[in-house]
């Protein structure tokens, strides 16, 4: 039977095998979008956001987003990156503010696990 064109097991024929884990760690800026949704967002790095991009088509569901667990200091928590002008964001909840005592403006160290 033929594989889909589309499907995970036939991107990994075309990419090689990939781990079943990625994993980054970067450092970013918290910072605040005041939309119809508010919400607090540290952008991923370039370097970092080209290698989600290479496994964002084994990953990604909706409009591009990458499911992911997020990790500051010592919280942790499942979200998912938004694509944005270029680059992915890791949304911030509340909880994990309020854990790490955060604030717009602040400098942390990321930690992001992909199911790959």
């Amino acid at each position: 039977m033929p594989v889909e064109p589309t499907s995970r097991a036939h991107l990994l024929e075309l990419v090689g095998s990939y781990p079943d884990l990625m994993t980054l760690e970067f450092d970013g800026e918290i910072w605040f979008w005041k939309g119809p949704a508010p919400w607090y967002f540290i952008t991923v790095p370039k370097e970092e956001c080209c290698e989600l991009e290479a496994t964002s088509t084994l990953v990604s569901y909706g409009w591009g987003m990458i499911p992911v667990t997020a990790q500051i200091g010592e919280t942790g928590w499942k979200t998912s990156l938004f694509p944005k002008d270029g680059f992915y964001v890791v949304p911030v909840k509340a909880v994990v503010r309020k854990a790490e005592r955060l604030r717009v403006g602040d400098a942390v160290t990321v930690r992001l696990a992909v199911d790959v």
